[in-house]
């Protein structure tokens, strides 16, 4: 069997090329091809990973079986789509959603409870720590008040201003640290 004047293999071949091509492109410039959620089987990465699956095991089945071109063609579909099931659902939606970052804006700063690990003086700046669901955020701080906030106390993050977290001491109501 022929499709536009050439052998099944080299349709095989040139719709692997072609696709892993087109893959290579989706990675380099999802973000902007992205349109959001829809339905998944519709997502631009499973039909390209099930044409390259497609096209890979009938290029594979024509090399090397004496099957006929629709047999192969109806093998590869469905190893295509087995596979690209697998993917989708081991692969794809794990990473989809697992999307973690240590990304925060300043405003979702407010009120969050710091370390001082640098002293803070009066008039001056030292550094806290804020601990996050993604990992550690160190800033630079200043009393708001203007007070001196010695190392390993806790802070009250009061105002965010260029990058500067204001604070106040902070000692919680129910504490299961006994200080003397």
């Amino acid at each position: 069997m022929e499709l536009f004047g050439l052998p099944m293999e080299q349709v095989y071949l040139y719709t692997l090329v072609a696709a892993g091509a087109l893959t290579v492109l989706y990675v380099l410039f999802a973000d902007i091809a992205d349109a959001g959620d829809g339905l998944p089987f519709f997502n631009p990465a499973v039909i390209l990973a099930f044409v390259t699956l497609l096209a890979a095991a009938g290029y594979v089945l024509e090399l090397t079986t004496n099957l006929s071109d629709l047999a192969i063609l109806g093998i590869a579909a469905a190893a295509a789509v087995v596979l690209d099931i697998l993917l989708y659902f081991f692969v794809l939606l794990p990473l989809s959603s697992a999307e973690s970052s240590i990304a925060y804006t300043e405003e979702s700063l407010l009120g969050q409870v710091a370390k001082v690990i640098v002293p803070i003086p009066v008039d001056g700046y030292g550094e806290v720590v804020i601990e996050t669901y993604g990992g550690m955020i160190s800033k630079r701080a200043a009393g708001f008040d203007n007070e001196a906030i010695g190392q390993d106390r806790q802070v009250l993050i009061i105002q965010v201003n260029d990058g500067t977290l204001y604070v106040r001491d902070y000692e919680p109501i129910f504490s299961t640290e006994k200080r003397i």
